[in-house]
């Protein structure tokens, strides 16, 4: 056994940027959605936050000290997956529910399928989904002090007017972090400008969801309609720092292409015709399971190799 070689996890190409160093740039990108979302929900906010964030790094600590691996909190990878999941929560979420859903997002969708690097869907986003099926009623429940109302999605749903500025610069209801799609583009910003992401996925996908929404949105070339289905829900939030997740996203240029297209049209899909008016989360871990096929159908051809030999 001594002389079996140790083989790790692609990706092989070395690089002095590390897990470490991306992880703290997603947190890092993440804080302005963050504080727009204590300074509109006030301190719960700022609890649920904390809390999911604790309860993320406790239990892959945990785990991984149970399971004698070696310890991974310090790679922040816990740290951004404990910040999304209480960034997709409604304020009005009780603790518990951020506890069980860091609990489900590092534990079952991350550690139990091996780690950083092999879960096959956004941890934060398999945790949401799961709080959204076992307590629909208070994920989707999005009053608190002085938001009473429904979201902006759901009253134009409701072909009800909404103020496309007020979602815009986030006084409105909603999850803690979606809200302020100002907030999000600044954080979005610093990672184009670190190198941490780029346009190819964020901008595919944005771009399909707005051309679906204008053909089969009902609203025909209506911009204000359109800018408020841009603006509203977790659309700008999803497609910067969940669609573009390193590990459940494709790594080829053309399949990050097809990625986006699907986001956008599987969004569409939801928004417009599904019994919710919100389908992002949704939309991306759909996507997520299907990124193995993706990367099979537009994986390069290794030089030399005709397509045909390519394909065996």
């Amino acid at each position: 056994m001594s002389d079996l070689r140790n083989v790790s996890s692609s990706p092989h190409i070395r690089d002095k940027v590390t897990s470490t160093n991306i992880m703290q740039d997603v947190a890092i990108a993440l804080l302005p959605a963050s504080a727009y979302g204590v300074y509109h929900f006030g301190l719960k906010a700022l609890l649920l936050i904390l809390v999911t964030i604790a309860t993320c790094v406790a239990t892959e600590y945990i785990y991984e000290k149970l399971m004698h691996k070696p310890i991974t909190i310090r790679d922040f990878s816990a740290v951004v997956t404990g910040l999304l999941l209480a960034l997709n929560l409604p304020v009005s979420a009780t603790w518990w529910m951020a506890v069980l859903g860091g609990v489900f997002a590092i534990l079952i969708v991350k550690q139990l399928f091996g780690g950083l690097g092999q879960n096959f869907m956004n941890p934060a986003l398999g945790a949401r989904c799961f709080l959204l099926i076992s307590f629909a009623g208070r994920m989707t429940n999005f009053a608190y002090d002085t938001f009473t109302g429904a979201t902006p999605l759901a009253a134009l749903r409701a072909g009800e007017s909404v103020d496309v500025f007020q979602m815009i610069v986030g006084s409105t209801a909603g999850t803690i972090g979606e809200t302020s799609v100002i907030a999000i583009l600044i954080g979005a910003a610093y990672l184009l400008l670190k190198g941490v992401i780029d346009l190819k996925i964020p901008g595919t996908y944005i771009v399909t969801f707005a051309v679906f929404i204008l053909l089969f949105g009902g609203h025909g070339f209506d911009g204000g309609y359109l800018v408020a289905q841009l603006a509203g829900g977790g659309l700008m939030l999803g497609a910067w720092f969940m669609a573009t997740d390193y590990v459940t996203s494709p790594i080829t240029p053309a399949g990050q292409i097809a990625y986006g297209v699907i986001l956008g049209i599987l969004t569409g899909i939801f928004r417009c015709f599904g019994a919710s008016a919100e389908g992002v989360s949704y939309a991306i871990i759909f996507s997520n399971l299907l990124v193995p096929l993706i990367e099979k159908v537009t994986i390069p051809v290794a030089f030399g190799k005709t397509k045909a030999e390519g394909g065996k």
